[in-house]
């Protein structure tokens, strides 16, 4: 409410305090003595008085009403307008969870007949849980030169079965400690020679028809040396809760800060080996940030793909919220190699700015897009007999 509008309400008041005054006052001094038509025309005048106070008080309480039913709007339209152009990329959780879906033209992306050899390597620890989610993510899309290896560090849950249960699939597997995950990413590329190369966590999901739409990209573009794509959020129970979609890739923008969806990731084993052929097993976190660093510094044409690839698990026992600080120190070592210095907060932010607002805009189309009624399906995370199982389960335990 505006000051004028606050001070014209100040004087309703203040007038109807004022007649109340004068009413009381006039009864309590309209004595016993007085003709009786003196008193009903005083007793009439005192009613319209109060009437006329009961008529503003209420034209008050009405403006009130209405002032706050109009802050009540702007602010859910203020609301509305920052959920619409504030940057998501960072955040973890954007909805609440949703089925799993993807548009039907992803399930009929096929590869091309000279389609490139193509290795993927899943590190893992202790993540059986969500293992064979993952390995049936790979599988599932049926890339006829695929090689896929998983290489555990000895884990002591689940994942031994699960390994064992595919192993007829996977091109090799290997359950012994290791020196943490870029070890084991390295351990398992040691044991492959497709021409496009790949990790994915034991976590994450690759989408329905991924391999072959990269695979027919890097075919049909060898200029390309790397590429990625869009990214969905999932929770431990594969729901949808967001989306991270990208604007075209900005080399600039990786010196400060890395926004690539990792699972998203694939590049050519030329630019692999002229990077120096390994990830650095000195990082704990930002392995994959520095390994972009070393293709950037390689001459690597780095490309954004227009598609959702992979979708990236969110759930409290992940790497990615169990060590912040070994984050922040792994940030300022890479900076400090790109830059020359460890950048604060302030001047990360100031200098992304401009990718951030590409970011917003292209998410913004991308909800557009998606309240058109196209096509969509389901996508299975477990093959159907395991579904079926774990339906049985759940329901037993209702029971």
């Amino acid at each position: 409410m505006k000051n004028h509008e606050q001070l014209h309400l100040a004087k309703i008041l203040n007038e109807c305090a004022r007649r109340l005054e004068d009413s009381l006052g006039r009864l309590s001094s309209n004595g016993p003595n007085g003709a009786p038509g003196d008193d009903q025309r005083e007793s009439n005048e005192l009613e319209d008085s109060i009437d006329v106070v009961a008529k503003r008080v209420i034209d008050v309480e009405n403006a009130l009403r209405e002032d706050l039913a109009r802050r009540e709007r702007r602010r859910a339209l203020g609301l509305a307008l920052k959920q619409w152009t504030s940057p998501r990329l960072g955040i973890l959780r954007h909805h609440l969870p949703e089925p799993l879906r993807v548009p039907a033209s992803y399930l009929r992306t096929t590869p091309k007949r000279d389609a490139p050899a193509v290795s993927i390597v899943t590190p893992s620890y202790e993540q059986g849980r969500y293992l064979e989610r993952t390995i049936y993510s790979v599988l599932n899309q049926n890339y006829p030169r695929l090689e896929y290896v998983v290489q555990d560090g000895g884990s002591s849950d689940e994942t031994a079965e699960v390994l064992e249960r595919y192993d007829s699939e996977l091109t090799r597997w290997a359950s012994e400690p290791d020196d943490g995950q870029a070890d084991a990413i390295n351990r398992g590329f040691a044991h492959t020679s497709g021409g496009i190369m790949a990790y994915l966590n034991s976590d994450d999901l690759l989408l329905p028809g991924s391999i072959a739409y990269v695979a027919n990209y890097f075919a049909a573009h060898p200029e390309v040396d790397a590429v990625y794509g869009h990214r969905i959020l999932i929770d431990e129970h594969d729901r949808h809760i967001g989306t991270w979609v990208l604007p075209p890739h900005d080399g600039e923008t990786l010196a400060y800060a890395d926004y690539i969806p990792q699972e998203t990731l694939y590049w050519r084993r030329e630019l692999w080996e002229r990077a120096g052929g390994r990830i650095d097993p000195s990082m704990r976190f930002a392995l994959d940030w520095d390994l972009l660093l070393r293709f950037r510094d390689a001459g690597a044409k780095i490309v954004r793909l227009p598609r959702f690839l992979g979708a990236f698990r969110v759930h409290d026992e992940q790497k990615t919220t169990r060590q912040l600080e070994v984050c922040e120190a792994e940030t300022r070592i890479l900076q400090s190699r790109v830059l020359g210095r460890a950048l604060s907060d302030e001047e990360i932010h100031a200098r992304v700015q401009p990718y951030l607002r590409r970011h917003v805009l292209y998410h913004t189309i991308h909800r557009l897009e998606d309240r058109l009624p196209l096509p969509r399906v389901h996508v299975r995370t477990v093959p159907r007999e395991v579904a079926l199982k774990q339906a049985e389960v759940s329901s037993f335990d209702l029971r």
